[in-house]
């Protein structure tokens, strides 16, 4: 059975930064194309940042752009974001998902359930 479980949310200051890790257990991280996608109340499940399987493509929202990192570790099998200079906007649940598809928000992924992430002005 596949669990992923994010962590590292909170409510920080805009500017702020935060550090969302993402643990699993039941498959390989560098087997699946994986991401970290977000959702705010009221709005869709949107892509943030995602690499590919075999980490030689890595592809981000254009808001966060610049300012938000997706890495890897192989060895723990867990999947992280920085995020820097964060903005009220930022405020979402943030999750991370295992695909066999890039970028994609498929209900088909492994998800995690979530962790929140509140930005205050």
């Amino acid at each position: 059975q596949v669990h992923l479980v994010e962590s590292g949310g909170g409510l920080v200051q805009a500017g702020g930064s935060l550090r969302l890790s993402c643990s699993v257990s039941g498959l390989r991280f560098e087997n699946y194309h994986v991401g970290w996608f977000r959702q705010a109340p009221g709005k869709e499940r949107e892509p943030v940042a995602c690499m590919s399987w075999h980490r030689d493509t890595t592809k981000y929202g254009d808001s966060v752009q610049g300012r938000f990192t997706i890495s890897r570790d192989k060895a723990k099998n867990t999947l992280a974001l920085e995020m820097n200079n964060l903005k009220p906007e930022d405020s979402a649940m943030y999750y991370c998902a295992a695909s066999d598809y890039f970028c994609s928000a498929s209900s088909d992924n492994y998800w995690g359930q979530g962790t929140q992430v509140t930005v205050s002005s």
